[in-house]
């Protein structure tokens, strides 16, 4: 996967600091989970010309996408890849992760509040039938509905490309259409189906 320069500098993170050794965590547990962060990250960097962000919040928003999963580094591999359905005691152990992922954004030095809201929210949805507090609209820092919106549409891509023969950026943006305003803050919906197919398909530089 090619990761633009420009990409890079806004993911800077001290090679010295926990949060560095937690992303090695995560890349050693859950491969699969650090590469869609990537891949998060990359799209947040797409969506922000769009949704007309300043650079300073583009670079936040970058930034808390690439980290929004970090919190799976403390959950088990087993519970997080399971293909049968979940007991009530593991769906609750998922869905401390946000919890779990800002504690540790708050706990370095030189990560803003806004990173910490949108790891912490992120799996909020607009309807308010999310988690970890069931927020709704506009309740949900406005960056954490960002990554929401992204987050899906990226693992909708990569579940049509794992078990489908042909997959289609289009396809993907109906389904997230279908969710907007539902799930989804429809102004950072609409932004994202706005965005080309071809700037979408971040799959194809793998």
């Amino acid at each position: 996967m090619v990761v633009s320069a420009d990409l890079i500098k806004q993911l800077y993170i001290d090679k010295h600091s926990d949060m560095a050794s937690w992303i090695k965590l995560l890349l050693y547990k859950h491969p699969e989970t650090y590469h869609h962060s990537v891949r998060v990250a990359m799209l947040a960097e797409k969506i922000a010309k769009p949704l007309e962000l300043s650079n300073a919040d583009k670079e936040q928003l970058v930034r808390g996408c690439f980290l929004h999963d970090i919190g799976k580094s403390m959950i088990p591999r087993e519970v997080i890849l399971q293909s049968e359905s979940l007991s009530e005691t593991q769906r609750e152990i998922i869905k401390l992760y946000p919890i779990i992922g800002a504690e540790m954004i708050e706990s370095n030095p030189g990560f803003g509040s806004e990173i910490s809201k949108i790891v912490k929210y992120h799996q909020e949805r607009w309807d308010g039938s999310g988690y970890p507090e069931g927020l709704s609209g506009e309740e949900i820092p406005y960056a954490a509905r960002i990554c929401a919106v992204i987050d899906s549409f990226d693992l909708m891509m990569a579940k049509r490309r794992y078990h489908q023969n042909r997959y289609k950026v289009g396809e993907t943006k109906i389904e997230i259409l279908k969710q907007c305003g539902t799930k989804f803050d429809p102004d950072v919906v609409h932004a994202l189906i706005k965005l080309p197919d071809q700037v979408l398909n971040i799959f194809s530089i793998d």
